[in-house]
């Protein structure tokens, strides 16, 4: 891998190729010595001066590899090491802090496919790292170190049954039961294909799943949150009030009405908005959400006399504006909600609880509730194979993103955006109408590709 490893997401890429054993090793490594400081540390699972990892990893059959090697180097370095199995990004996050843990590292490539791996670390207290320590982890990569000896190494043992904390944490942050919702649930063939479905179970839903038989190859192969479409189908067809489908680390979820209709990350958070306004929940009546969320939302805050604080791309970024400004909410369109009194990261499973709750306290369904935006028209091209430095230096795109806006005027508005976490550029236009919408993204990917292919 060249250029920076870390992206807007922990370290990514093709397991066995861009993300390998030895590199996964010397992450570790170097991770334990910036975030295992076990200098004031006491943990109820380790001895005292012990600096501790917890370690989990969705279903990839390149995390049990990853998973070994990740162990090894924590333990190599004097760590010891709770394994806890195939489990969702959000609940690792919770188990560092619940656990007393010192640094919590999860092995998934989320939403991508299964070829694609990647590595997140969590410091003390389940948060993800900020720049400057990703930087610190970059900067120790092959540095000497004296290797701990005899009993100074690190230990290794199980902990799978550490999911039923994490189940019980996120049952206990609902206002209500969901008795009566008839739901189907898509867990990708993912990290949550067996914690989600017991806890809406336990929640009271009665509950058909699909995107529960993961192989380690099939991970969000034609299910989960980025392939809505056999969700839709099996949700109508059932009859039932709604659908829930979790990405690959069920760190974000999407919903679907029981019409068939796909309810995004937007509208989860605008109906979560007005439900903890009501409750008087909402902190400073403010909701953190990234420059991608579709202007409908922001709308719809204003009407409800809510503000929007917009921040870069990535849930990392909405969690430090939250942070910074004492906010409980905030997400992505993409489903990535971060309900801060209750979670460190973005948890799907917690954000699907709450919403369903709402639908059964308020006994209005998922379509009615989510009618309180209205979304506009928006079209997102992802141009493939062309260069990310170029799209933020380019003139030619430069000009053409300023002559689009000028025509979209207030009505609209434009996003030249490089992925942190895929090798392209997107490019999302919103307008009044969709004709409009395709017509100007296409126009401004001809662009991308003529000036930065």
């Amino acid at each position: 891998m060249t250029g920076r490893l870390f992206g807007t997401d922990g370290v990514r890429g093709v397991a066995g190729r861009d993300l390998t054993a030895e590199l996964a090793m010397d992450l570790s490594v170097a991770a334990a010595h910036v975030l295992g400081d076990a200098s004031a540390f006491e943990s109820s699972v380790g001895r005292r001066g012990r600096p501790v990892a917890v370690v989990g990893r969705d279903p990839r059959a390149s995390g049990e590899f990853l998973e070994a090697a990740v162990v090894a180097g924590l333990a190599s370095s004097g760590v010891d090491v709770l394994r806890l199995g195939v489990l969702p990004t959000p609940a690792v996050a919770y188990l560092t802090s619940a656990l007393g843990a010192d640094l919590g590292v999860m092995l998934s490539a989320s939403h991508n496919p299964a070829p694609d791996n990647g590595i997140k670390f969590f410091a003390r207290g389940g948060f993800k790292l900020p720049d400057s320590v990703e930087n610190d982890i970059e900067q120790r990569l092959g540095e000497k170190w004296n290797r701990p000896v005899g009993a100074a190494v690190g230990r290794v043992r199980d902990a799978f049954g550490e999911a039923d904390r994490y189940v019980s944490h996120v049952l206990t942050t609902i206002p209500g039961r969901l008795d009566g919702l008839r739901l189907v649930v898509d867990c990708a063939h993912g990290a949550a294909h067996m914690v989600a479905p017991e806890a809406l179970l336990r929640a009271g839903a009665v509950v058909e799943t699909i995107g529960t038989a993961p192989d380690g190859l099939n991970i969000n192969e034609g299910v989960g949150s980025t392939h809505l479409g056999a969700l839709c189908e099996a949700v109508v067809q059932s009859g039932a009030d709604a659908g829930i489908a979790y990405d690959g680390d069920a760190d974000r979820c999407l919903a679907v009405t029981a019409a068939g209709e796909v309810v995004d990350g937007d509208q989860i958070m605008a109906v979560l908005a007005m439900a903890m306004h009501a409750s008087g929940a909402l902190v400073k009546n403010t909701v953190v959400a990234t420059i991608m969320s579709n202007l409908g939302f922001k709308i719809a805050l204003r009407k409800a006399g809510l503000t929007m604080v917009e921040t870069a791309v990535g849930d990392r970024y909405v969690l430090e504006a939250m942070k910074a400004g004492g906010f409980n909410l905030g997400g992505e369109q993409s489903g990535h909600v971060v309900m801060l009194d209750h979670a460190t990261t973005g948890d799907g499973l917690l954000t699907s609880l709450h919403l369903l709750a709402e639908v059964a306290r308020s006994g209005r369904s998922l379509e009615d509730l989510a009618s309180v935006m209205v979304r506009l028209p928006q079209v997102l091209v992802n141009v493939r194979d062309v260069s990310k430095a170029k799209a933020a230096t380019s003139p030619e795109l430069a000009s053409a993103v300023s002559a689009a806006e000028k025509s979209l005027g207030d009505t609209g508005r434009v996003v030249i955006r490089p992925s942190g976490t895929e090798p392209m550029v997107r490019v999302m236009v919103e307008a009044e109408s969709q004709d409009e919408a395709e017509l100007i993204a296409g126009e401004l990917a001809d662009v991308v590709r003529a000036a930065c292919g």
